[in-house]
């Protein structure tokens, strides 16, 4: 694989000192701040390279640090995928390991190592606010401080992004006196629809001059299991240029409404005299299509919905910019390297984790991984080298390819040429390793239930009998 990492002057800090008494040692760690926001696509923070919208903090963040622009979440087993993408990232263990059931639900265990009890028990006060709805939430109870907020669907109208967790953390720190070392994981509920943002930020764009992503379809091709999902049914079929950018500025202005509120939080932390000393993780748990492929949601292993920003600031962190192909559940492991924190702890359990620290990748080592797996339920699966990508929907029996050096919003499909039929081959074996690397047993061979793979968007009769039972629900 090529040198995946882009230099910049690298601006790395001091080791951390060596241990002595845990009370010590805890005192000389950095805090860590984990940012995590609902539904954001990676290419939606000016400083990594969309001119279009406006988001000076998250930028301030990205020049001072390291960015990561092939972060990507496994995938779902769930429709909310945002579920077990916040369990995976909590967890560091892939949803296919997820053990307790609830419902229909499978949830990572909080017995075993885990974020918040590997911080716990290094000596910090940890502390989680966030939304309630489709969430990690045995997990947030290894948390010493956990809370919701008040209402998640109110909290997204209220035009005011984020404010409520930020006004609760200014005020966690106003009120502190612990001289111990902090680990604070905020966890957004923004830019998630309803996306209602202030006029404020609504009037930093003008929607008729919001580009429309290049590969925005009127309809995806296929029928690929997740066609109708709630967030498929937020746009018309087929889908518009003006409904599409409609969506795009309500979801441009929700992030800037939280730009701005996770401002106010780094501005308290810098008169505090804390920024500096500070780890800060900013991502999300997965992206959005928003018109492209002809989809809206996530529910599909392509880049838009898959890849997720990434940058990290602080202590330990060296300026710079890296491809290397890195999943949301190496976040926690990475944290406890950078810290010197042992993943395991706080559990009596061996941190057998599949996470995996991608430190070293922000030194310019090899510290990505050669391939990623994506999945999503029973209908698809992928394979990902950093350049060749391969979707597999084993349901229509229909496989796809695509070049993303030359095709990077996975355009052109490549499967019919037979000049890629090696290439395929190979990528398929690829992706069956990987299958057995998470423990994933859905044969890819099976014979297609689908006779016609081609997508037929419902009627308006049709379209209104979906869209009922999620009226009034987000």
């Amino acid at each position: 694989m090529p040198l995946r990492f882009v230099a910049c002057v690298l601006l790395t800090c001091a080791a951390l000192p060596a241990l002595r008494t845990p009370a010590a040692a805890a005192a000389e760690k950095p805090n860590v701040l984990f940012l995590l926001t609902d539904d954001q696509r990676a290419d939606t923070i000016a400083a990594l390279g969309n001119p279009q919208i406006v988001t000076p903090n998250l930028d301030a963040l990205a020049n001072r640090g390291f960015s990561f622009s092939e972060c990507h979440c496994l995938g779902a087993n769930s429709g909310a995928v945002c579920f077990p993408s916040r369990n995976m990232i909590l967890s560091g263990r892939t949803y296919f390991e997820h053990e307790v059931r609830k419902g229909n639900r499978t949830y990572a265990n909080p017995a075993k190592p885990n974020f918040a009890a590997a911080l716990g028990a290094a000596g910090y006060e940890t502390y989680h606010h966030g939304k309630k709805g489709n969430t990690a939430s045995l997990l947030h109870g290894r948390f010493e401080h956990s809370k919701y907020l008040s209402n998640d669907h109110e909290v997204r109208m209220s035009g005011q992004p984020g404010e409520e967790i930020v006004d609760a953390a200014l005020e966690f720190f106003a009120n502190r006196t612990d001289d111990r070392p902090w680990a604070m994981y905020l966890a957004f509920a923004t830019p998630h629809d309803p996306r209602v943002a202030a006029e404020e930020y609504r009037s930093r764009y003008d929607p008729a001059d919001l580009p429309i992503p290049p590969n925005f379809l009127p309809l995806h091709p296929y029928q690929i299991g997740s066609d109708t999902v709630r967030d498929e049914l937020l746009a018309p079929f087929p889908r518009t240029l003006p409904d599409t950018r409609a969506q795009i500025h309500d979801y441009y202005s929700a992030i800037t409404g939280l730009d701005h509120h996770i401002g106010r939080l780094l501005s308290d932390l810098e008169a505090r005299g804390d920024l500096e000393n500070t780890l800060i993780v900013f991502s999300s748990d997965h992206g959005l299509s928003l018109g492209s492929h002809g989809r809206f949601g996530k529910q599909s292993l392509y880049r838009d919905s898959m890849r997720a920003p990434l940058v990290l600031a602080g202590p330990g962190v060296p300026h710079g910019r890296s491809d290397a192909l890195v999943y949301l559940h190496d976040i926690y492991p990475t944290i406890c390297d950078l810290l010197g924190v042992d993943p395991a702890g706080g559990s009596t359990v061996p941190a057998e984790l599949h996470g995996r620290s991608f430190k070293a990748a922000m030194h310019g080592d090899d510290g990505g991984r050669p391939a990623l797996f994506g999945s999503y339920l029973d209908d698809q699966r992928s394979v990902y080298d950093g350049r060749w990508k391969l979707i597999r929907f084993p349901k229509i029996g229909v496989t796809r390819l695509f070049d993303t050096e030359t095709d990077p919003y996975e355009i052109l499909d490549l499967a019919s040429d037979p000049a890629q039929a090696g290439r395929i081959e190979r990528l398929n074996a690829r992706l069956k390793q990987l299958q057995e690397e998470v423990g994933d047993d859905l044969d890819l061979d099976a014979p297609a239930v689908i006779d016609d793979p081609t997508f037929v968007p419902p009627d308006a009769t049709r379209l209104e009998e979906l869209r009922r039972p999620w009226k009034g629900r987000s």
